[in-house]
């Protein structure tokens, strides 16, 4: 195995994130149907979840700044995943109100997941605004 394994392989990343999420999403639908009875595995998942997302997104932009990165995978697709799904269990929330609660840690996924995406918006705009400076001088 080479040395620099996790270093420049977002390939790997990706497809930990990829599985993580699969993995989140699966469990969330068991949650929903057994009544919240995997609420303490969703906040062990969630936890899981989110320091590999914010791996993968910080080794990402640290790349790009180096201009060692120029993949283009936008986060937005799971931001749309996630919304959809946090206003699915909103609604089972209503709905099941005696049954089912939505957990705290989706909530705070949810967040997180938001939070990532603007971080790094901001950053791509920074980088770029950058590049085309020192292109004009």
């Amino acid at each position: 195995m080479k040395k620099d394994f996790f270093k420049d392989d977002f390939g790997f990343w990706r497809k930990l994130i990829n599985a993580w999420s699969i993995l989140f999403f699966i469990m969330i639908l068991i949650d929903l149907f057994h009544y919240n009875l995997y609420e303490d595995i969703l906040n062990v998942i969630s936890s899981i979840y989110i320091s590999i997302l914010a791996i993968y997104v910080s080794n990402k932009e640290f790349e790009r700044w180096y201009d060692k990165h120029k993949g283009n995978h936008p986060g937005e697709f799971f931001v749309v995943i996630w919304s959809v799904t946090i206003a699915s269990l909103l609604i089972c929330d209503f709905i099941f109100r005696d049954l089912y609660n939505i957990p705290g840690s989706l909530v705070s996924s949810y967040i997180a997941v938001l939070t990532i995406l603007v971080i790094t918006k901001k950053s791509k705009e920074l980088y770029k605004f950058k590049r085309k400076q020192n292109k004009t001088r």
